[in-house]
């Protein structure tokens, strides 16, 4: 028994053990940080298509906003990307030119989203993707399309060391 519990009665309060936090389990609210900037994850959207399935986080920090990309295929796959316009931009084109590069269709498909926080508006909702690659696969582009509306994204992979992570509860 402890001294206080001795000295004023009553039962010891436990504190809950804080869990720690992988690129898999980030959490709205969490704060992670990347190239020297703390950013707060606001949003996730959690795709699946067809039993394959990745996740994308939504960060904000100072007006700026990048997404997370987080993908476990046969290794974790990681990449940042920052949503970009793309005029008279065919989804699904073979080939797309953006910022003196060529990118290749690489893959398209239609997931199912799950999503929370400030990607709620896209939660239950179906969205058709096209991913995008250049000749040194080192740089991507994400075309995905809600609806009518079409949004596009230039992205890279990053390391899992690059971001550090705080969960926020």
């Amino acid at each position: 028994m402890s001294f206080w519990k001795r000295l004023f009665g009553g039962s010891e309060e436990t504190v809950p053990e804080a869990k720690e936090r992988t690129l898999l389990t980030l959490r709205v609210g969490d704060f992670v940080t990347y190239d020297l900037a703390d950013y707060e994850v606001t949003g996730k959207i959690h795709y699946n298509d067809s039993g394959y399935t990745w996740d994308a986080y939504q960060l904000a920090a100072n007006g700026k906003t990048l997404w997370l990309s987080v993908e476990l295929d046969d290794e974790l796959e990681v990449g940042m990307y920052e949503t970009i316009r793309i005029p008279g931009l065919e989804p699904g084109a073979k080939k797309v030119s953006h910022d003196g590069r060529t990118y290749y269709l690489e893959e398209q498909g239609r997931a199912y989203v799950k999503a929370e926080g400030r990607s709620e508006n896209v939660h239950g909702k179906n969205v058709d993707y096209y991913d995008y690659t250049d000749d040194s696969e080192e740089h991507f582009l994400s075309v995905e399309v809600w609806g009518g509306d079409v949004e596009v994204s230039y992205g890279y992979e990053i390391e899992e060391y690059e971001i550090t992570i705080l969960a926020g509860s």
